[in-house]
């Protein structure tokens, strides 16, 4: 071929190391080992996943290699391949060799491989990155793709991992579900052929089917035993996780970008990056799988993950569009008298030409409403900061109403199909992000009300629509781009918010839990769960979050969802990061001060429930209850919290044994969060040695449906 001499001669200048039969590279964890091996085709093999290995020299002499570690298309692959390109002379192939790897230490927990592999015929170079983090047995692994053809090249595929599998069994569990029924969890064995979980929603990670899964080998994981990988993808946008089963029952996972309607043009010497694919394997069930995960995503993976969190009053639930002044400086004196430290403003305080009074009117008009606020949110921020409290404010930057001065000013601006007609969605469509202009259109608006309201120390970031009848005009003849631009585009405008506002707090909201992912949460502290705030709900709900995703990112509040009492609404919201939603001039004396007790205790208490260890140690799919603890790092200290749910008449609650404690010491245990009126479990506090707490347990559960405790655990 053509590119043969030119590009081998390249090879001898740049790299010092050339492939070498036999050759094994080892990435690992304090507790898992992934190893390559170079086959004697000089292609790279997965030779291990698993459990740490005392020696792991026997892969260099093994007579298998394993399968291979990034599988291309167009030679002999007769499967799902990870990468499928076409050259610039048309030549659909693709076959890769290694040719050299390198380990850098970036700290004394964090290595970074890099291992380069090249088509011996055509001078495409990829680099299969792979991040170990030692102390969270967690890895990362992304691949970078760059080739130095005269022209462009087109992309299919471009998985960021491909894992292999050989076990008798696979069991796959996912989650899914819909605004306000979100992350439902399903289980089921995997069977022969193909099975995808993906999106297509382009501005949102998932509204149906949720980023994460668990992939249990052999037999069906429970919460403390099997082996299994926990797996999810840090990307804000179209996903696929694509699981097949060959002829001999082997299993490939691929994850990444979905490559649906996204054929991506690379240009020469321009790298394409994948987003990463993080994973953690198990041998102790999924339980230890996601403390591996929690402890990542502290130290790594949310912004500011070991930061503290502020607990805030919101007006949605209270007022919806329908404020003025008054009553937010109302709402500000509320917000000093529970405890709580910042008070959110929500939806509806912009646009006066088309004023935002309800959804169908002003997204896109960010100045204040003058009917609404007519000194500004100046008035506001200056009377938080009397009142001892922070004040947040509610955005959309990402979207726009038809009826808008923005709408009318920059149709161009609007990812829309030129020759039919507009299709809504929550009456809005989204701003198209792939077009630089809009990108500096949303970063001033950030960098705007941050420069003029200094005292605003706090956004909630929302993004109520997917992407519909897609057309961009600013990329022409490139719309197969789209859905990879759009969220690159919003990555442009979150890094640049980043460098200037490193540390202002942001929630992640897209009518309710339809957007987390670990590629937004570089750069936002915290997620909104769901709009559905009903507590029999939110125990599903945060349970199914709880697999993958810490406390400290979670958002629960206190609402007027649901008939429950407000015990066992605060109850399960103190379960993560605790918010309030309700109309407080509305409580009585008694829940007035169960609430400020309530807040108290939470911020007392809120370090270990963020950072801790959690243990589920009953699952509302098991039983009619939820019983789950977080312990803290040194195991002086654990809050647990227990949800009766729909008992039944005369059922009876075993005692549950807790985890994570140390059996040698003594631990008091002291029911909280009492409400005048609702029998408590523990009329006193009482003394068990950890031993004890965790060989026979305690009854934690009342037989009262719609009841709950909150147990607080101290080491003596």
């Amino acid at each position: 071929m053509k590119y043969s001499l030119l590009f081998a001669a390249l090879l001898m200048l740049t790299f010092t190391t050339i492939a070498q039969d036999g050759k094994t590279i080892h990435v690992g964890t304090r507790h898992t080992d992934l190893i390559f091996k170079v086959g004697n085709d000089g292609r790279l093999y997965k030779a291990y996943l698993g459990t740490k290995l005392s020696d792991n020299t026997a892969f260099a002499t093994s007579r298998t290699p394993g399968h291979l570690a990034y599988i291309t298309a167009g030679t002999d692959n007769l499967f799902e391949p990870a990468i499928r390109v076409t050259h610039t002379d048309g030549n659909p192939s693709l076959e890769l060799k290694y040719v050299s790897h390198t380990t850098d230490n970036l700290t004394a927990n964090i290595t970074h491989t890099r291992i380069v592999l090249k088509d011996d015929e055509y001078p495409v170079e990829i680099i299969l990155h792979l991040k170990s983090h030692a102390a969270e047995d967690v890895f990362e692994q992304w691949t970078e793709i760059i080739h130095h053809e005269k022209k462009p090249i087109i992309l299919y595929n471009y998985a960021s991992s491909m894992l292999h599998f050989d076990a008798p069994h696979y069991w796959l569990t996912q989650f899914h579900g819909d605004w306000a029924e979100e992350m439902k969890l399903q289980e089921a064995e995997l069977t022969s052929g193909i099975k995808i979980i993906d999106s297509k929603l382009g501005s949102r990670a998932h509204m149906y089917q949720t980023p994460v899964f668990f992939l249990s080998l052999n037999n069906k994981s429970t919460e403390n035993t099997g082996e299994l990988i926990a797996g999810t993808l840090g990307w804000s946008g179209n996903f696929r996780f694509l699981f097949e089963i060959d002829e001999r029952n082997s299993l490939r996972m691929i994850a990444g970008i979905n490559p649906y309607a996204s054929e991506y043009t690379l240009a020469p010497d321009k790298p394409f990056i994948t987003p990463s694919f993080i994973f953690t394997h198990s041998s102790q069930g999924k339980g230890l799988a996601s403390r591996n995960l929690h402890r990542w995503a502290i130290n790594t993976g949310v912004m500011d993950g070991t930061a503290q969190r502020l607990t805030l009053l919101n007006n949605w639930e209270t007022t919806y569009f329908d404020f003025n002044e008054e009553k937010l400086m109302a709402m500000l004196d509320d917000t000093k008298k529970m405890g709580l430290d910042m008070f959110l403003l929500d939806d509806g305080w912009f646009a006066n030409k088309y004023p935002r009074n309800n959804d169908r009117a002003g997204l896109g008009d960010w100045e204040e409403n003058k009917a609404k606020l007519p000194n500004g949110l100046g008035v506001l921020t200056s009377e938080a900061e009397k009142h001892g409290v922070k004040f947040g404010l509610w955005i959309e930057p990402e979207m726009v109403n038809p009826k808008s001065e923005l709408y009318e000013m920059h149709p161009d601006w609007i990812l829309k199909l030129p020759n039919r007609p507009e299709h809504y969605y929550r009456n809005q469509l989204v701003l198209d992000l792939t077009n630089p202009e809009v990108q500096d259109f949303v970063f001033n608006l950030v960098d705007g009300l941050l420069t003029k309201y200094p005292g605003i120390a706090y956004f909630k970031w929302d993004c109520n629509r997917m992407m519909t009848n897609t057309y961009s005009t600013y990329l022409k003849d490139k719309q197969s781009h789209v859905y990879v631009d759009y969220v690159n585009g919003l990555y442009k405008v979150l890094d640049r918010i980043r460098q200037k506002y490193p540390h202002v707090p942001m929630m992640l909201c897209s009518g309710g839990g339809g957007r987390v992912d670990y590629g937004a949460l570089r750069y936002f502290t915290e997620f909104w769960a769901s709009d559905n705030t009903d507590p029999v709900e939110r125990v599903y709900m945060q349970w199914g979050y709880s697999f993958f995703f810490p406390a400290v990112a979670t958002c629960n509040h206190v609402t007027s969802w649901g008939k429950q009492t407000l015990k066992f609404r605060t109850d399960v919201a103190m379960m993560g990061k605790l918010g309030y939603d309700l109309r407080v001039n509305e409580l009585d004396e008694k829940e007035l001060a169960f609430s400020q007790q309530a807040v108290e205790n939470y911020s007392r208490l809120s370090d270990i429930i963020w950072h801790g260890d959690l243990y589920r140690l009953i699952s509302p799919y098991d039983e009619n209850r939820a019983v789950a603890m977080y312990v803290s790092e040194n195991k002086d200290k654990a809050v647990l919290f227990s949800y009766t749910l729909n008992a039944r008449f005369g059922e009876n609650f075993n005692a549950v044994r807790l985890q994570g404690l140390d059996p040698a010491k003594q631990y008091e245990v002291k029911e909280i969060n009492s409400f005048p009126g609702i029998r408590g479990l523990f009329m006193q506090t009482t003394r068990y040695s950890g031993d004890y707490l965790m060989k026979e347990g305690l009854r934690v559960s009342n037989d009262m449906p719609l009841s709950s405790a909150v147990i607080e655990i101290t080491a003596q």
